[in-house]
């Protein structure tokens, strides 16, 4: 069975319409996670819309009208296998309004494939989504330079394109001498699956030895149990079953649980993963489980489950240290934007600024500053508006970490260093 293989959840990024949809569709055809009648169906649907240079993208689109139809519990998420890892990819939506989804997605994910077009090179988007890795922590990063076709699979096209991106790369704190880049096309297959002979002078791995070479994720077994609920589902003949990935601890068929910050209890009843009945969840999985004893409308996405002995940290105001990607003027005391933890979306004020910092050393520049300005990394005091489910980042790194949104943008993202729990 797969899941004796070591998990990793894949988020893919990049500026829209750079091929992203079109490389899973192309990993997922190419290392036969699609069975063939299915791909057969997609076709005909592509050929029929005129649209047969999309075919690959239909196969993430068709998980997506699942969704509408109601189908399937699992996210925008799809699995393949390699040689050694099991995957599961997370697509993150690249148009502005889908940055929200795509925090979600990063912040669940245990590597990222960022996709470059070899001819529109760093785009704004590029930009945000790699601010936003760095900041929630993705340290392994594969870089995909696609659409090689459009330049006649031309060296010196990929070469000025990889440059640009190892100076963005650079001057967030990645170092770039341990990152692959991979040069192809997604659409022909080009070093995606099999290699290439239209560059013969690359001698770098493919994508799918790139992400072979991806250090698994720690599992955190031995701490409390903590599932962030995505989406709480009401399905006839079975009940409530909350939807989420297991962040740490282990999920077993007839445990108890609390949901936070709604403080409600239910029995577990059964797990699902990828469709299939499991006795069991670990850090990593992504699953649906039917609870007994709690209706759908008592608990909501950004709950987190733990059992009851540790439930899960409900914080009454948090100290944080957050790094500002972007804002029309400055941010000051007072500010109340939405904090997007975990699953949840909450508004919080920031009671106090206590230090602006070098976001390279960590160095304080300045004590107590008025304000903070657009690349200024600091040290902030937030009280949220309601209860929320947040830990400290040297406790629950997963569960630390947050974005905040304003103005149909992200301004900023983060992760909490102390906090005062909710005290009813």
């Amino acid at each position: 069975m797969a899941k004796e293989k070591p998990h990793v959840n894949l988020v893919t990024i990049g500026h829209v319409d750079q091929g992203k949809s079109t490389l899973i569709g192309r990993l997922l055809y190419d290392t036969n996670s699609i069975p063939e009648q299915e791909m057969r169906k997609i076709e005909e649907k592509a050929k029929e819309l005129g649209k047969e240079s999309f075919k690959f993208a239909f196969v993430m689109d068709r998980l997506k009208e699942e969704r509408e139809r109601g189908l399937t519990i699992d996210i925008m998420h799809q699995r393949f296998e390699t040689d050694k890892y099991y995957f599961t990819i997370i697509d993150a939506p690249g148009h502005r309004d889908f940055v929200k989804n795509m925090i979600t997605g990063a912040s669940q994910a245990d590597a990222a494939i960022l996709v470059v077009g070899v001819k529109e090179g760093v785009m704004p988007q590029t930009k945000e989504h790699v601010y936003l890795i760095r900041t929630l922590g993705i340290t392994q990063l594969i870089v995909v330079i696609n659409k090689m076709d459009e330049v006649n699979y031309d060296k010196a096209a990929y070469e000025k394109t990889k440059e640009e991106v190892e100076k963005l790369l650079r001057t967030v704190g990645y170092d770039t001498s341990k990152i692959p880049f991979v040069p192809i096309s997604a659409w022909y297959g080009d070093n995606v699956v099999q290699r290439s002979d239209k560059m013969s002078w690359y001698d770098g791995p493919t994508v799918v030895e790139a992400l072979d070479s991806i250090s698994p994720p720690e599992q955190p077994i031995d701490k409390p149990l903590r599932i962030p609920i995505q989406d709480v589902y009401s399905i006839t003949g079975v009940g409530t079953v909350p939807v989420g990935r297991v962040e740490s601890g282990i999920l077993k068929v007839g445990d108890s649980l609390v949901f936070m910050p709604s403080n409600k209890k239910g029995e577990v009843k059964s797990i699902e993963m990828h469709h299939e009945p499991i006795q069991e969840a670990r850090p990593g999985d992504n699953i649906g489980f039917n609870v007994r004893g709690v209706g759908k409308d008592e608990i909501k996405r950004g709950d987190v489950a733990g059992h009851p002995d540790n439930p899960p940290t409900v914080a009454q105001e948090f100290t944080a240290q957050i790094i500002v990607l972007q804002h029309p003027t400055v941010i000051t005391k007072g500010y109340t934007p939405v904090f997007h933890i975990n699953t949840a979306h909450v508004a919080g004020m920031i009671e106090e600024i206590l230090k602006k910092i070098d976001p390279r050393t960590g160095e304080v520049v300045e004590e107590n500053p008025d304000f903070i300005k657009q690349g200024d990394a600091a040290v902030i005091k937030v009280k949220p508006l309601k209860p929320v489910c947040i830990e400290r980042q040297r406790d629950f790194p997963k569960l630390a970490k947050f974005a905040i949104r304003d103005m149909g943008m992200t301004v900023a993202a983060g992760m909490c260093i102390d906090l005062v729990p909710w005290e009813e």
